[in-house]
């Protein structure tokens, strides 16, 4: 079944983030800018922020076990016109993992970003997020629709464990989830199977093993922990309370492979954000989950419309 296979895939991959492992140095970006504000690391454990750039406030969240480093080529292009606020969670791609593990930890992520937006005085800023990125980006504007900027949602969906079955609900999946989040806790997959993870979410070899090293050095109960709350929180209904318009950047050449062609999964993300109420869905042709790795011409270009439309300029 295509849905199924598309979800095993989405899943897979997701799950590879906790126990990848190969060598590669992250690119540097451009010299940062200090915040408006002094920041106070201790009132956001879950989480650091570096501030590259002058202008408008943009907010770019990462996934699974990945550091704000993955948004590099993004921040590069973005710098002259935003001041952006790379998110780096804690315990992922290296980064310290908190010294008290929330549960569940998304919405502890949530509020200390929320917090964050108003003790920077951000006002509404635009906010790019990647998988897990852009489930939290959905979680803060549907939490405080008022205080949340226009949002870019790359390759994420409201409900993880809806994929697969449409009619599931936050119940009926918490026994799988749990399952999941114990044996994310105590092991690792083999290399080679990481190794083959890796090659479905980005093509390009070094990307891989730099996305592969990111995986090694994350901390396991907070990706399991992560993974949990991806499988147990469901969003489809609350995006209904977000008021900004949304740009949704998908992908699907990963699972062709399974039967998937574009057209069946972009019907999934139609599916999910159906009660999204300014949403554009746009699927790239060929890239893979990191988008910004895979396709980053094309996901700029989709983002740079986006943002100069005069709806969503003005917010």
């Amino acid at each position: 079944m295509k849905t199924a296979a598309f979800a095993r895939r989405l899943s897979l991959s997701l799950l590879l983030l906790s126990a990848a492992g190969a060598s590669l140095a992250a690119a540097p970006v451009a010299s940062s800018t200090a915040p408006a504000v002094a920041d106070n690391p201790a009132q956001h454990p879950t989480f650091t922020v570096r501030v590259v750039g002058q202008g408008k406030p943009l907010l770019l969240i990462p996934g699974l076990n990945c550091p704000g480093a993955v948004w590099d080529e993004t921040v590069a292009h973005y710098q002259r016109q935003y001041q952006c606020h790379i998110i780096s969670l804690a315990g992922f791609g290296g980064q310290a993992p908190a010294a008290t593990l929330a549960d569940p930890l998304l919405p502890a992520v949530r509020d200390q970003l929320l917090a964050y937006i108003v003790a920077q005085k951000l006002g509404k800023p635009t906010i790019v997020g990647h998988s897990l990125g852009g489930f939290l980006a959905l979680a803060l504007s549907t939490a405080r629709p008022e205080a949340i900027g226009p949002l870019v949602i790359v390759d994420s969906l409201p409900f993880l464990a809806a994929i697969q079955n449409p009619d599931a609900t936050a119940e009926t999946a918490r026994p799988q989830a749990t399952a999941m989040r114990q044996q994310m806790r105590v092991g690792h997959q083999p290399v080679i199977t990481q190794r083959q993870m890796v090659a479905g979410m980005v093509t390009d070899t070094a990307r891989q093993r730099l996305v592969a090293r990111w995986g090694a050095a994350s901390d396991a109960p907070t990706a399991a922990q992560a993974m949990y709350d991806l499988y147990t929180l469901d969003l489809r209904a609350d995006v209904a309370r977000i008021q900004q318009p949304v740009l949704v950047l998908g992908s699907w050449a990963a699972y062709a492979a399974y039967g998937s062609t574009k057209e069946s999964t972009r019907a999934i993300f139609v599916q999910q954000y159906a009660k999204l109420p300014q949403v554009r869905i746009e699927m790239s042709e060929a890239g893979r989950h990191f988008l910004m790795y895979d396709d980053t011409a094309w996901l700029l270009a989709q983002t740079d419309a986006f943002l100069k439309q005069p709806a969503v300029a003005k917010k």
